[in-house]
C-alpha cells in the first residue's frame, strides 16, 4: 500500500514538473495546483489501465512499422483523453502536439522520481 502511494504521488509531482517544463515553451499543457495533479494521476492510471491496452492491440500493426514510435502517440493520445475526463478539475491539454509533448516529458520525469522512490524503499 505504502508503494502505491508513493507511486501515485510521484505521478502527481512528475505531472506539476511537465506543466511547469512545458509551460517555458507555451503549448498548453496545464495543471493548477497538486489536488488537481493528485486527481489527475488516478484518471490517469485508469485511463492506462483500461484503454491504453486496448489501443496498443488495435495499433499494433502500425507501430511495428514504425519500430515502436507510435507508441508516443498511444501514450500522448492516452494522456489527451485523461485531461478530457477531467476539464472541471484544473488539468487541460490543448492539442495533440501538446499531449504529444507532455506524454515524453512526462514519461523521463515520472521515470526519474519513480526510480528514486523505489531507491528509498
Amino acid at each position: 500500500m505504502r508503494q502505491f502511494v508513493l507511486t501515485w504521488f510521484g505521478t502527481a509531482v512528475a505531472l506539476l514538473i511537465t506543466a511547469n517544463v512545458l509551460q517555458i515553451i507555451n503549448i498548453g499543457f496545464r495543471v493548477d495546483n497538486l489536488g488537481t495533479a493528485l486527481i489527475a494521476a488516478v484518471v490517469i492510471g485508469i485511463v492506462n489501465a483500461i484503454i491504453r491496452p486496448i489501443l496498443k492491440v488495435l495499433a499494433f500493426p502500425i507501430t511495428l512499422l514504425t519500430f515502436g514510435l507510435f507508441t508516443f502517440v498511444i501514450n500522448g493520445f492516452s494522456l489527451w483523453l485523461a485531461s478530457l475526463l477531467t476539464p472541471s478539475y484544473g488539468f487541460r491539454i490543448d492539442g495533440p502536439l501538446a499531449a504529444l509533448f507532455g506524454s515524453i516529458v512526462l514519461a523521463i520525469v515520472s521515470s526519474t522520481i519513480n526510480y528514486f522512490l523505489r531507491t528509498v524503499d
